[in-house]
């Protein structure tokens, strides 16, 4: 076998870091022969022992790739166009440039890490084949050392998480929220695995034959995997949604979990203007005024769980927000019922809800909040002092959201 590092010295290697990086290799490898002859050939032959330790870090990626799952190694080496994968005893043969791309497509690499461990791959390369040109030096040497145990050998295998995992949770008789580890191995599962995840989640969710507890715990779960999602499964999930869009056009559902998933954005723009404008409709025939308050809470919580105004087409948008607006404001008061004096009748239901939704959106609509000021409608029903101050507090919603941002 060729030496990896022609002749740096022992002494210059026993200087480095290397003797302590070695501690650092994790116990299931500690014990292993090719470590021990790995410690042995440090002192005398410093080039064959980045040779063994190089190759000690293939043969754990291998075993890693293998752990992960070889179904998710077939799919990744299928959209990536690497060398087929159909059983474990192909992993075993896979080339080692290819095990070292295909371990980076299925999540068990970092793309710093894979860039790493390539330039080790390239430096061995080098030596064999162009040895007459190239010499490494003793800089190479524990740059393999430091790559190949810092990088793999350290390294606990990835147990990935699996549909079944998230099965079991979400279909459980109680409300369930996915614990910080749970998030943390879907932040590093492959593409593959997070796309028939979320195909599953989304499936529970729109399957009007589950539970309501059952289907809740799916969109609790959407939620918490919609932030640290790939963006290629974020495409891939809206293009699975957007094929359930009939002629009629996408229903509440298909909408609330695209939200959830945090795919709404990816939606053709067409069919969220038929969405939010039929919404539109709906609220127009509730009513804004005070005494429709019974309705509001309802259609307001509906409304955030589709996102509120973020997502609104801006045309949509402008007429959602004078809606909410003059929900907001009321109409001048008097003595109530029981006798008492308010300043202004509105909606008790709506008027919290409606601050949440201008706040989490008071970037995109504060132009259009400032424009409602000169609106007809917003000047006749700002006909007191005690209105004013109602539609001032909105604007200040905005202007502490810009202070933020």
């Amino acid at each position: 076998m060729n030496e990896l590092v022609p002749s740096p010295t022992a002494e210059l290697v026993q200087a480095s870091e290397v003797p302590i990086l070695l501690k650092q290799i994790r116990p299931a490898w500690q014990a292993k022969n090719l470590i021990e002859r790995v410690r042995r050939l440090l002192t005398v032959d410093p080039s064959s022992a980045c040779q063994r330790l190089f190759n000690a870090a293939i043969h754990d990626l291998r075993e890693k790739v293998i752990i992960a799952g070889v179904d998710i190694a077939a799919e990744a080496a299928k959209q990536f166009k690497l060398p087929p994968i159909n059983n474990s005893e192909d992993v075993e043969r896979y080339p080692t440039a290819k095990l070292i791309d295909l371990s980076y497509r299925m999540g068990i690499l970092s793309r710093p890490d894979w860039r790493r461990l390539s330039r080790c791959y390239e430096i061995r390369r080098d030596l064999e084949h162009e040895d007459d040109e190239y010499e490494a030096g003793i800089e190479d040497c524990v740059y393999i050392f430091q790559t190949c145990i810092n990088v793999v050998l350290s390294r606990d295998p990835i147990h990935l998480l699996k549909v079944t995992d998230v099965k079991e949770l979400v279909e459980q008789p109680q409300p369930a929220v996915p614990a910080p580890s749970l998030i943390q191995d879907y932040e590093h599962a492959p593409q593959p695995r997070q796309e028939e995840i979320l195909k599953f989640l989304s499936s529970v969710a729109l399957d009007e034959s589950q539970s309501d507890l059952v289907r809740q715990n799916a969109f609790i779960f959407l939620s918490h995997f919609s932030n640290i999602t790939q963006n290629q499964v974020k495409l891939n999930i809206a293009s699975h949604l957007q094929k359930k869009i009939t002629r009629s056009g996408p229903s509440k559902l298909i909408i609330r979990v695209a939200y959830a998933a945090g795919v709404l954005p990816y939606l053709k723009q067409a069919h969220l203007r038929d969405f939010f404008k039929s919404f539109f409709v709906i609220m127009q025939r509730t009513g804004y005024h005070w005494r429709s308050y019974n309705a509001h809470g309802e259609l307001l919580r509906s409304f955030k769980d589709v996102g509120g105004l973020v997502y609104c087409p801006s045309d949509v948008r402008k007429d959602i927000l004078k809606w909410l607006v003059l929900a907001y404001l009321g109409e001048p008061g008097g003595r109530t019922s029981w006798g008492n004096i308010r300043h202004v009748f509105y909606s008790n239901t709506a008027a919290p809800i409606i601050r949440e939704l201008i706040r989490e959106a008071s970037n995109l609509i504060r132009d259009d909040l400032y424009d409602l000021a000169d609106d007809s409608d917003i000047k006749r029903a700002i006909c007191t002092e005690h209105i004013q101050r109602r539609f001032d507090s909105l604007l200040d919603i905005v202007e502490e959201g810009s202070s933020d941002g």
